[in-house]
């Protein structure tokens, strides 16, 4: 895989996946928009890149739609073009239907959901020209039903419908859609989302239960796939759905 000469935006570029994600692609040559909302972690994300000097780092609040418009504007300002989207920002919340309120919803929504549209209904212009293509991360609990994520789940679906529907929108301009979706994978986001280290320990050990593959997995695991997926080496892949779940999405309860 070789991303020579090729520009790659990362939105939750910050941390997990996102982070690793951007890694893996200095490794391959791109050269990279790295947008989250923290500006140290942006930083220790660019360091750990190769050629860090070379790369752009955006601060932004992807529900703010001029910040979003912002990443466009500043991408193209310095690098005139853009090869590939990686939709990797989002948020995780607990909550049932009973008791989800509507500001939650709006919330995990809007951040998964929503911004993730504008991004990429202003990427698109850019993408037809380079006939490049988009990757976003979703998860297994788009592909499968869990209690107790009920924003989550929904707004994971809906991404993944997003995906094909989008892919096939712009299959006859050469430009592909394929999304990511994880399992358990070892980053701050379960904690972001307000378990304390007792219990994520709990969810972990859990997971050799729920993961076929015994264990859950990496932030390295992923991004490889997504490398994969914006490749030329997947060049006859779009509107894919993929699980990255160490088996999840093919369990039943017994």
């Amino acid at each position: 895989m070789n991303f020579s000469g090729k520009v790659v935006l990362i939105t939750g570029a910050s941390s997990g996946i996102g982070a690793a994600t951007a890694q893996e692609f200095s490794k391959l040559g791109a050269q990279l928009v790295l947008v989250g909302r923290n500006v140290e972690k942006l930083q220790e994300t660019a360091a750990k890149c190769l050629n860090p000097e070379s790369h752009l780092q955006i601060k932004a609040e992807m529900t703010d739609e001029n910040d979003v418009q912002r990443i466009i504007k500043e991408t193209l300002e310095k690098f005139q073009r853009l090869d590939v989207l990686v939709n990797a920002a989002g948020i995780i919340e607990n909550g049932t239907i009973e008791n989800t309120s509507l500001e939650q919803f709006d919330r995990v929504m809007n951040t998964n959901v929503r911004s993730l549209y504008h991004l990429t209904m202003l990427a698109v212009p850019e993408l037809k020209k380079t006939k490049g293509n988009i990757v976003n991360i979703s998860s297994v609990c788009g592909l499968r039903s869990f209690p107790n994520v009920l924003a989550y789940n929904i707004s994971k679906s809906a991404v993944d419908q997003f995906t094909r529907c989008v892919a096939l929108e712009l299959a006859a301009a050469g430009v592909r859609c394929n999304s990511v979706n994880p399992g358990v994978i070892v980053t701050e986001l379960h904690k972001r989302g307000g378990m304390d280290e007792e219990a994520y320990q709990k969810f972990l050990e859990h997971c050799k239960a729920t993961h076929a593959l015994g264990r859950a997995g990496e932030v390295d695991e992923v991004a490889g796939v997504i490398c994969f997926l914006a490749s030329d080496k997947a060049s006859f892949i779009t509107g894919v759905n993929m699980p990255v779940d160490g088996g999840r999405h093919a369990m039943c309860p017994r």
